[in-house]
């Protein structure tokens, strides 16, 4: 009697399973998946930001679809402090990323249509796609002392039913931005077939080295219609406050379409709050303070990683550009999840198994950058003691 659009298992995995058995018994587990920043130890600024909901304009409800125009300008704000010139009137509010992925397909997809994700990534295209009943198809991302995008394969893989290119940049887990170059070759694919580019950039203020070749905001593009993504949950470091957006670029005719779509698509949920919206302007100026704590934790735990794997031949640390999260490459002498039973079991230790992100081969863990330093220390040198 349900939506085959939810028909996807729900049953623990083994590793699941070991995890919730160890908490129950009251065993110590040190996580190095910890991604939530609110449970990883930053000093937030809580008065400043109880402060920042109290206005009392929150109480009459006046709905803007595409957002309230303060908030859009305080976005507009955010981008012009990169160097990213933004018009307001090109930016929409959502209730989160996944929010404006879903309207995005909305928008450019009818069911049974086609959206190209990268692989490896982030485990969640697949169910928002599939929840608004389009199909996902991954192109590959290669490593070679440093992950691309594979042009050739993702091109051979358009079809007539293919509507966007889909990129995380950086990228969820690797850490790997755009280049210039390889942003020429998506546009080159995408102008060829009529496609649009989406591009999550959630973490794109997160890097560890400045790269003059790498691309800065995708909505800049003029040349086909653009989508870059982003919201309060990394930039603040704030998930809960459940505030996204996305910047519209490309031909000013498109554009337009695409904007009175989405005005129409956002009219009909009308679901971003209109306290969030409100707080939006002093939590963005927040930032500063909350990133700059998360950033020093990334850099901390990134130098102890390759100072512990350094001797550890073993364990590769794969290269990364930036992001929250590190990449390992084990040996293959048993499987992903094995590595991660045994050293769950046998350590207390919880990391993710690369087929997490659906990476092609055996054997990667992934480790989140911004945990505690002493669950980040103590878990590493186990990890190393059991792998090593």
């Amino acid at each position: 009697m349900f939506s085959s659009r939810l028909d996807w298992t729900t049953r623990p995995n083994p590793i699941s399973r070991m995890l919730e058995a160890r908490r129950r018994a009251g065993e110590t587990v040190l996580d190095l998946t910890e991604s939530n920043p609110t449970h990883a130890g930053i000093d937030y600024p809580a008065e400043a930001i109880a402060e920042a909901f109290g206005d009392r304009r929150a109480v009459r409800y006046e709905p803007e679809p595409l957002g309230l125009e303060s908030a859009r300008e305080a976005v507009a704000r955010y981008y012009a402090d990169a160097g990213v010139t933004v018009d307001p009137s090109r930016l929409v509010l959502t209730a989160s990323t996944s929010e404006a992925y879903a309207w995005l397909f909305k928008l450019l997809a009818a069911p049974g249509d086609e959206v190209l994700t990268p692989r490896p990534s982030y485990p969640l295209f697949e169910f928002l796609a599939k929840l608004e009943s389009v199909n996902v198809v991954q192109y590959p991302l290669f490593y070679d002392h440093g992950w691309r995008v594979d042009i050739a394969a993702l091109r051979a893989l358009v079809t007539r039913r293919t509507r966007a290119i889909v990129t995380v940049h950086p990228n969820n887990p690797t850490g790997s931005f755009l280049d210039r170059d390889e942003l020429d070759e998506l546009v080159a694919v995408a102008s060829e077939h009529g496609l649009a580019l989406v591009s999550d950039e959630v973490f794109s203020d997160y890097w560890f080295e400045r790269d003059a070749a790498r691309v800065g905001v995708v909505a800049e593009v003029a040349d086909v219609l653009s989508f870059s993504l982003s919201g309060l949950s990394k930039i603040v470091g704030l998930p809960q406050m459940k505030l996204g957006w996305m910047m519209v670029g490309g031909p000013a005719e498109l554009r337009r379409a695409a904007l009175a779509r989405l005005e129409f698509i956002a009219d009909t949920y009308l679901s971003v709050g209109t306290p969030v919206q409100l707080a939006a302007p002093a939590l963005l100026e927040m930032r500063g303070g909350i990133q700059g704590q998360m950033r020093e934790r990334l850099a901390r735990n990134l130098a102890r990683l390759r100072a512990e794997l350094a001797a550890a031949p073993e364990v590769r640390l794969l290269a990364v550009e930036g992001g929250w999260y590190a990449t390992l490459q084990v040996p293959r002498v048993r499987s992903e999840e094995e590595w991660v039973l045994a050293l769950l079991g046998e350590r207390g230790v919880l990391v993710q198994p690369g087929f997490f992100y659906d990476f092609e081969s055996e054997a990667f863990l992934v480790v989140s950058l911004l945990t505690r330093p002493d669950v980040f220390d103590e878990g590493l040198r186990r990890l190393v003691e059991r792998v090593c």
